[in-house]
């Protein structure tokens, strides 16, 4: 379970808060307007708090120092890219993610090393998506399924190496691709290639089996 904050509660707002706590989160939802709540619906049960995104007694409130990831999606990118420079600078926040209107600023974003999400994307499932993969780095969604690439970390196993045939019927996944952790050998696997800690490897996973695969994944 997440501590997750959303500010901006419009229809990709509503849509991420509402998939985001059918997740079993923990989501406190901020917008100016009291009345975009509504667009929540009884389904919603997490929190909700009405002011400034920007405004960090409101940030406080909706639990911003315990916070493990922030969406900004309003409909203004110069909030958005604010909230997201207060999360990061000044509480600490490992993750946070804004919305981005005009591509003429993507360059900037760029620059500060803010992550976003472009606004003629499927902008909701796509943060979502960015959240439940939690480590990693996420490459794309394609359906149901994630694509993230990551550090194979078997330390918890009895062996320093796993098949690639193994690695996928226990857990469900396809391994697509796979680098040796000295950057000497790369390839499109087999299911009899052989997997060694600290891989870089490419896995396409389903949402469900996540929380699974994220064992292997190192920090």
């Amino acid at each position: 379970m997440s501590n997750i904050i959303v500010v901006g509660c419009g229809r990709v707002g509503s849509r991420l808060a509402l998939m985001l706590s059918n997740y079993d989160n923990n989501v406190c939802v901020i917008d100016k307007d009291p009345h975009a709540f509504a667009t929540l619906g009884r389904d919603f049960n997490g929190v909700t708090f009405a002011g400034a995104g920007y405004d960090e007694d409101i940030l406080v409130k909706a639990g911003i120092e315990e916070c493990d990831f922030l969406a900004a999606v309003t409909q203004s990118d110069n909030v958005n890219l604010m909230v997201v420079e207060i999360a990061r600078r000044l509480y600490d926040v490992p993750n946070a993610v804004a919305r981005l209107y005009n591509m003429g600023h993507e360059r900037a974003y760029l620059q500060l090393g803010i992550d976003y999400v472009c606004g003629t994307a499927l902008v909701a499932e796509e943060i979502f998506s960015k959240i439940t993969s939690g480590l990693g780095d996420h490459i794309t969604t394609l359906g149901d399924c994630e694509v993230v690439q990551f550090a194979l970390d078997l330390s918890h196993s009895r062996s320093d190496s796993i098949k690639v045939s193994e690695l996928e019927k226990r857990h469900k996944v396809r391994v697509c691709a796979f680098e040796r952790a000295d950057g000497n050998i790369s390839s499109i696997p087999t299911p009899d290639s052989v997997l060694y800690h600290g891989d870089t490897v490419l896995v396409a996973v389903r949402h469900g089996m996540i929380p699974e695969i994220a064992k292997y994944m190192q920090n």
